[in-house]
């Protein structure tokens, strides 16, 4: 069996390279920002305060091998996140926390506004905080009369395909929030976010009960890797 390194076991940089490496990162990021560092730089600047006797770089470059992107590993779950060697629990919530710290960026730019005024902002949060998740998840932002957010919550979390979705839950949660119109999102871990047809028949139902209701479903939409699927500008809704 394989064994792997832990943070403890994980070599320390050398005294004066080490400092001089970590301070002239310190001073590009602070001359240039963000542009001036390439993905894995920016890795290792996270990592500084978290591990500061040891040599982010090999981390860095090993979290962008296994998951191919800089959002990618920011958005990785913490059980893959322990599979990088010289990763420690701490270090690990240094990266969850910015990514968390991304989205709630994304989600105040929705608070108190009209969500239908604002269509740009919600789709860049929705991509932020679901285009990457690893299993699905079927979320609702209920809106109240004025199409500003009342809510915004994961109903269900499934599977890589597949999430259990429940009309009647999903209404009843509406009436309890008094919101008069819905957005339903899910997203396609594979990444191609085009319907199924268990996702037309689901958003179908949900639509034939809130009607009735004085409901209205505004959209439904499925979040991909990169995009997303709107059913309105599909003629599904």
């Amino acid at each position: 069996m394989k064994e792997t390194t832990t943070a403890s076991e994980a070599p320390a940089a050398t005294g004066s390279d080490h400092k001089g490496h970590r301070q002239r990162l310190r001073e590009r990021f602070r001359k240039t920002g963000e542009q001036g560092l390439a993905d894995y730089e920016l890795l290792e600047f996270l990592l500084f305060s978290a591990l500061p006797r040891q040599d982010t770089k090999p981390i860095a470059k090993a979290l962008l091998q296994r998951f191919g992107s800089f959002p990618a590993a920011l958005a990785a779950p913490r059980e893959r996140l322990k599979e990088i060697p010289g990763l420690s629990d701490i270090s690990i919530d240094a990266l969850q926390a910015v990514h968390a710290s991304v989205i709630r960026f994304h989600k105040a730019g929705l608070e108190k506004r009209q969500v239908l005024d604002s269509w740009q902002k919600v789709m860049d949060y929705l991509q932020v905080s679901m285009g990457l998740a690893p299993v699905e998840q079927f979320k609702i932002l209920f809106l109240d009369k004025k199409n500003a957010l009342i809510a915004d919550e994961v109903q269900q979390t499934g599977t890589v395909d597949h999430t259990p979705v429940y009309p009647r839950e999903v209404i009843r949660r509406a009436l309890e929030l008094s919101a008069t119109a819905l957005i339903l999102v899910h997203n396609h871990p594979s990444g191609d976010p085009t319907p199924s047809r268990a996702d037309i028949q689901m958003t179908k139902k949900i639509v034939d009960i809130a009607g009735p209701l004085g409901i209205e479903v505004h959209d439904h939409i499925i979040v991909g890797l990169r995009t997303n699927v709107s059913f309105r500008s599909l003629q599904l809704i």
